[in-house]
């Protein structure tokens, strides 16, 4: 039988404030445990939460970033359940009123279609803490530093059909939040993870399966592999005549499995109802029109801006506006030294990228900033050094940190430009290959590369490669 794969995402994202959803305490990581959780997070009798005002301009932000429609008046509420990180029994949530409404984000599929996956909403929430199970050796402890940070939960609609569309769905989605600065998207940290809820049906059928949630996934890896495995594990149970249980499973890394945790909740065993200590959540026209004009320039604009001003193709202005930071860094090099868009393209993408994905660095750690880089190009857009000498002169910079001017006087790497001297190399190399050149006049015009090669050699790689084909040609032709 043929089937198809159904998903929805929930994606948490940790919003980047200085300070908790409902109080002053500290969202720093790292600290000791439980020493970040105040009486506000812990829910204490007598105290009362009060929404930060940060968390609420970062939601509208990200609503405007996916054309999402915004609720004017949002209403918190309480989520009830028992479990030992969540020490007051219940969760503040957003459930029938969630601040980000209906919205929108494009994908390319696997085989490179675009497809447009419906966001049926994104709500504030507060963490709970963190179970902690390696430290002790048959017990159980309980960090609370992160109970009370800000989330913002983004819930698609099932439009997801592989786990290729749903790891693209994710990258694109941790993209956005960290372009537009509402989350920084550290993964190993748990700011940026994923809830996947995972389903099949007989393909043709509008009818949806039975779907299990696989919870917190904390790596694109990991959720390609969790779906592929949920998705032939329902197939097998199907296949084999039994049905599939609507349950939470967990990803188990280490054995590549997905294992029932618990039966699935649905929204009523969680008891929801407005919290009592929070009114609703008033967002004036004013505030959004005022959080629209600092928003920073979108991925879609920046690309076709690219285009249009500095006359790069589609694929390399998608490439070079993917990432926030590998924009910056691309538009900081061409303003350093006025460097060509198209050399600068070919080097950011090319060189800085090779080096970076070997040593296992982000671009904010290259060796090499932005301005360093410029010096560099500057010298190849000047006719100082060949693209040939400038990838060794990036290499002893990304080691040393020293700047290219330094470097090129240090190993006197100065390309030969001086015509005569070029002609000269290019006499003395046809004077001592007469039997080439004979074979070159009698029709093997391919061995111009010999030629090419013997003067770059002669010259020690600093022969100017425009000149010295200027040159070689006319006195090879006799």
């Amino acid at each position: 039988m043929a089937w198809e794969t159904v998903i929805g995402l929930e994606i948490h994202a940790q919003l980047s404030t200085k300070t908790k959803i409902f109080s002053g305490a500290s969202t720093a990581f790292g600290a000791e445990p439980n020493t970040q959780a105040c009486a506000v997070d812990l829910g204490l009798p007598g105290v009362l939460p009060v929404v930060n005002a940060e968390v609420v301009r970062l939601a509208v932000r990200f609503a405007l970033a996916t054309n999402s429609s915004i609720t004017e008046r949002s209403q918190f509420a309480r989520k009830n359940y028992f479990y030992p990180d969540l020490p007051k029994g219940y969760q503040i949530s957003q459930m029938a009123l969630p601040i980000v409404g209906p919205g929108e984000m494009t994908i390319f599929d696997g085989e490179d279609r675009q497809k447009t996956i419906r966001i049926t909403r994104a709500h504030l929430e507060e963490d709970a803490g963190k179970s902690v199970h390696d430290l002790f050796s048959d017990q159980t402890g309980i960090d609370l530093n992160r109970a009370g940070t800000p989330l913002l939960e983004i819930v698609s609609e099932p439009d997801l059909n592989s786990a290729v569309e749903a790891v693209a769905y994710a990258k694109k989605m941790h993209a956005l939040v960290r372009y537009i600065d509402i989350c920084d998207g550290n993964m190993q940290e748990g700011s940026f993870r994923c809830d996947a809820n995972v389903s099949i049906r007989e393909k043709g059928s509008d009818v949806l399966g039975t779907r299990s949630e696989i919870k917190n996934l904390n790596s694109f890896r990991f959720l390609e592999r969790a779906i592929d495995f949920e998705v032939e594990r329902q197939i097998d149970v199907l296949e084999g005549g039994g049905e599939v249980v609507q349950e939470t499973r967990l990803y188990d890394a280490d054995r590549d499995e997905t294992r029932s945790m618990r039966s699935k909740e649905e929204a009523f065993d969680y008891r929801y109802f407005p919290d009592p200590d929070l009114p609703p959540l008033l967002v004036e026209q004013s505030f959004i029109e005022q959080v629209r004009a600092n928003m920073p320039e979108l991925p879609t604009v920046r690309t076709q801006r690219f285009v249009t001003d500095y006359e790069l193709s589609e694929a390399d202005a998608v490439t070079l506006t993917s990432e926030r930071p590998t924009a910056d860094y691309f538009e900081a090099t061409l303003a350093a030294q006025h460097i060509t868009p198209r050399l600068a393209a070919t080097w950011v993408m090319g060189e800085v990228f090779s080096r970076l994905n070997n040593d296992g660095l982000s671009l904010e750690q290259s060796p090499v900033n932005a301005e360093a880089l410029a010096g560099l190009l500057i010298r190849i857009q000047d006719n100082t050094i060949s693209g040939k000498i400038a990838k060794s002169v990036l290499d002893t910079m990304w080691e040393s940190g020293e700047p290219a001017d330094k470097i090129i006087a240090a190993k006197g790497l100065q390309q030969i430009t001086d015509t005569g001297a070029i002609e000269a190399m290019i006499d003395e190399v046809i004077a001592n290959n007469p039997e080439q050149l004979a074979e070159y006049r009698a029709g093997k015009d391919k061995l111009i590369s010999y030629f090419i090669g013997a003067v770059m050699k002669a010259s020690k790689g600093k022969a100017n490669p425009g000149e010295l084909n200027k040159l070689l040609k006319p006195k090879l032709d006799g």
